[in-house]
């Protein structure tokens, strides 16, 4: 003999609902949120403090075999050991007011570096402007072919473009000519807190 189970009280049925409807919550707002999350992957969405602004490049350019000679005749040693980043600058020979600028601004973002200045190197290849800060990490190099060959679109038309070179010598970041050079000091504040 089969016998049916008694039919559950409205009280049972109600709470029987509840539970139900519980779960199917439960459920959605678990996978609700992994679907979202993928959606916004895919996009290539990113959070506004994970991206750099200057142009990520990909891949970075390895210069390690290039070896920049110094405006005084010796030899720029990469040193990775050092941990020391370095913020590269070619302008062309007859680049004036705006290179002193440009010089001026990387003068003011390697001192807001604070304590971390010391591990910022400001490579200037070619000519120093006359009457620009001499900051004390400043490296003049000479504009051999082989180092602005390691600086992609080194010879924009637009102005003078800035690179970011990492401890090892690969050139990861380059910024548009007239980048704010407070975006710069963003960037590379974020790369010194890798050290």
């Amino acid at each position: 003999m089969s016998s049916t189970p008694p039919l559950p009280t409205p009280s049972e049925a109600a709470r029987i609902r509840r539970g139900r409807w519980i779960l199917v919550l439960i459920f959605l707002l678990f996978f609700g949120t992994i679907f979202g999350a993928g959606i916004l992957r895919f996009s290539g969405w990113q959070p506004q403090g994970t991206k750099a602004h200057g142009e990520m490049l990909r891949p970075a350019v390895d210069a390690r075999a290039v070896v920049p000679k110094l405006k005084d005749g010796g030899d720029y040693a990469w040193q990775p050991a050092e941990r020391m980043w370095r913020i590269a600058v070619a302008p062309p020979a007859d680049c004036a007011s705006a290179c002193l600028k440009l010089a001026k601004d990387l003068d003011v973002v390697w001192q807001l570096f604070g304590n971390k200045a010391d591990h910022v190197e400001i490579l200037w290849i070619g000519s120093h402007p006359a009457g620009a800060p001499q900051t004390p990490s400043l490296r003049l190099l000479q504009p051999t072919p082989e180092l602005l060959a390691a600086l992609p679109r080194v010879n924009d038309p637009a102005g003078v473009p800035l690179y970011v070179i990492d401890p090892n010598g690969f050139v990861i970041l380059r910024y548009a000519p007239g980048t704010d050079p407070g975006f710069i000091r963003t960037d590379v504040s974020k790369l010194l807190k890798l050290i």
